[in-house]
């Protein structure tokens, strides 16, 4: 008998310490940044009188938070990729700790205008940072997990601070004994707290080591200037076909959700006949819907195309916000309002994780910053239009019989308009983005819901193995040459490795690379193969199936040049037992990056593996091993001289794989099928 299996409550990606602590810093930070949001414009009113001096203080607070992000987002974006990611967020977190701390001090209006556009400048500096940094800390098959789990701590810590704030005024009066507390004071106790948390949470990330910054660089040895950093961010997405249709449909749904926020009161009050209970129930359903479609959307297509799942996402919430609109009683607006936001929800979660997994890290926080100022530009315009253009419209109904009688006010209208645009935007952003055009969207989406293999994709799928000797600069060409390959939009690309492609395959890794390990050459030959194969049968070969690009870090020539030349293992003997693992499948191109041992090993970092650690000679070996195995197959070789600059390699990579591409899509359209190279 065997004991029950323990079944824990921790989501997976938080025993990974350095997430774990990265994200109690994000639970500190969205908490105070809520938090400060209830207090400034709690105290904004407190500090003029009159009716109207409390409405455009309102505003003013309001409007201060967002204009920062017309000025600072691209600088942001270009400081989270070029300085250090750590530093940034520990001195943000410290100015708007000070500054928070400072309000009850300084009973100013202008002052508070001051401090609240600092505090937001110093937020749009922390967000980027910290978008840059968690594709780095957790495994990319855990990253839409760590997505979730953020965006449902961000926005649900709105509901907790709310709480908080309610709770502090109730201290206040307890702090003031049976004397009344007045509002200045129970302000001054939640700036207190807000403060508080942000100096946690600076602490926290004080000790990731981990978070460290990008090095962006120009390819001539010299660091890039910022201004180059902002217009390279720019340039880095008007180039990108699907990271344009991404940002296009963020941006479309972003407007949506805007006119339901500027006129969600109204809908609720006006067309729906309630008050404010009604409104205080649509909002709240439209935050339950958000953190409901960003936990179990994804969940529900797990083997679905993301890029797909995101462009749907966008059209179901534009459908739903248009119904929305035409709701005759509260009880169907609330379902729509759910459904807008579990819709929204499914769209950012699965943008923001488009952006982590395929977007460079000398790229990444310029687009996370491009894309959140944008989205607050976008939010801001909204909001203000919305409420103008539907009281331009009025208030107007149409009689289509004796008993029916449609609305057609402004609100209805605005609302509806702003459903089919949003679906409208959807579509194209899937035009855009689509990695499977081959593929009937339909046959797709019932395939994962079935949870049954996806359909075959028809077109050019292809498999690129990178090899070479320790030091080569595999790992950059391969993050370089994804990028270009997602860039133009016509693409599924799996970038992959081994050993460690598959969970299998990682502990198999940890045992052939540890130094600690002994392990006879026929044993470590073996348990290559027995890696290769289930890296082919998990990873590659259903990859291939469905037409996309995979680019492998290593493949069946390591194995013949480490243990067949390096080991002195009879080639024939590692060769057969690679056939076997793989069942004859061979890349369509195999790019060596030939390197001198000797600069190779010099350019290795940390403490040296157990292949590392073998002696110049067995590398000098391998090294004339994987040169043997081009010159016998010069077709499918490209052999580049890895000590070119890096952009002078990876032009001639991208040069060969266009020849290569270019031969399968004509082979597929001829044969009608796509299918890997197999012998």
């Amino acid at each position: 008998m065997t004991a029950p299996r323990r079944v824990s409550l921790v989501p997976p990606v938080l025993r990974i310490r350095a997430f774990r602590r990265l994200w109690t810093a994000l639970t500190l930070s969205s908490l105070g940044d809520w938090l400060g949001l209830l207090a400034t414009t709690s105290l904004a009113q407190e500090l003029v009188s009159g009716y109207s001096g409390k409405l455009y203080a309102l505003s003013g607070v309001l409007i201060v938070r967002l204009a920062p992000a017309l000025v600072i987002g691209p600088v942001a974006g270009a400081f989270a990729d070029r300085f250090d990611r750590r530093t940034t967020m520990v001195v943000s977190d410290l100015g708007r700790f000070a500054f928070f701390a400072s309000l009850p001090f300084l009973h100013s209006l202008l002052y508070l205008l001051v401090a609240s556009f600092l505090i937001e400048c110093f937020s749009l500096f922390w967000v980027p940072a910290k978008e840059a940094s968690v594709p780095n800390l957790v495994p990319k098959e855990q990253l839409e997990s760590a997505n979730q789990l953020s965006l449902v701590t961000t926005y649900g810590s709105a509901a907790v601070a709310a709480v908080v704030f309610a709770l502090l005024a109730k201290i206040s009066l307890f702090v003031h004994g049976s004397a009344p507390a007045n509002d200045s004071t129970q302000t001054d106790i939640a700036l207190y707290f807000d403060a508080a948390t942000f100096l946690f949470s600076a602490g926290t990330i004080f000790t990731l080591r981990e978070i460290r910054g990008a090095v962006v660089s120009t390819g001539t040895g010299e660091s890039e200037g910022l201004g180059r950093s902002i217009v390279g961010g720019w340039r880095f997405i008007a180039t990108s076909r699907w990271l344009r249709g991404l940002l296009f449909g963020i941006l479309g749904a972003t407007a949506a959700g805007g006119t339901v926020i500027g006129l969600g009161r109204p809908f609720a009050v006006l067309d729906l006949g309630g008050g404010n209970a009604a409104y205080g129930v649509l909002f709240a359903m439209l935050f339950a819907g958000l953190a409901t479609g960003m936990l179990v959307g994804p969940r529900l297509l797990s083997g679905f195309s993301r890029r797909r799942l995101m462009a749907l996402a966008i059209v179901a919430a534009g459908v739903s916000l248009a119904i929305n609109a035409l709701m005759p009683n509260l009880a169907l607006a609330i379902v729509f309002t759910f459904l807008v936001g579990a819709f929204a929800g499914v769209t950012w979660v699965t943008g923001i994780t488009l952006v982590g997994l395929h977007v460079s890290d000398e790229m990444r926080g310029r687009t996370f910053s491009s894309l959140y100022t944008l989205m607050r530009i976008d939010l801001l315009l909204v909001i203000a239009a919305a409420p103008l253009i539907a009281g331009a419209i009025g208030s107007h109904h149409v009689q289509v019989s004796d008993d029916i009688r449609l609305r057609a006010d402004g609100v209805t209208v605005v609302l509806f308009v702003a459903g089919l645009l949003g679906a409208v935007v959807g579509a194209i952003a899937l035009r855009l983005m689509d990695d499977r055009p081959g593929v009937p969207l339909r046959d797709d989406l019932i395939a994962s819901l079935r949870r049954v293999a996806p359909p075959h994709q028809a077109g050019s799928g292809c498999f690129v193995a990178f090899e070479g000797g320790e030091g080569a600069g595999k790992t950059t060409q391969i993050e370089r040459l994804a990028d270009w390959l997602r860039s133009r939009g016509r693409y599924e690309v799996v970038v992959t490795r081994e050993p460690g492609g598959t969970a299998t395959g990682r502990r198999l890794r940890e045992l052939l690379l540890d130094p600690a390990s002994t392990v006879s050459p026929q044993a470590e030959a073996l348990l290559y193969a027995a890696d290769r194969a289930q890296h082919v049968a998990e990873v590659v070969g259903p990859a291939l199936a469905r037409g996309a690009v995979v680019i492998s870090d290593r493949y069946v020539d390591s194995s013949l040049a480490y243990q067949g030349a390096g080991r002195a293992l009879a080639p024939a003997q590692v060769e057969r037992l690679s056939s076997v693992a793989t069942g004859g499948l061979v890349p369509d191109l195999t790019v060596l990056l030939d390197v001198d041992p000797v600069l190779g090993l010099a350019r290795a970092d940390g403490t040296p593996d157990r292949l590392e650690g073998e002696s110049l000679e067995f590398h000098q070996r391998v090294r004339s091993g994987f040169l043997a195995l081009a010159a016998k197959e010069p077709r499918r070789y490209l052999v580049v001289d890895a000590a070119l600059p890096a952009e002078e390699v990876q032009r001639r990579v991208r040069a060969r794989l266009e020849q290569v591409l270019s031969v399968r899509a004509d082979a597929a359209a001829a044969a009608g099928s796509s299918v890997g190279s197999w012998r």
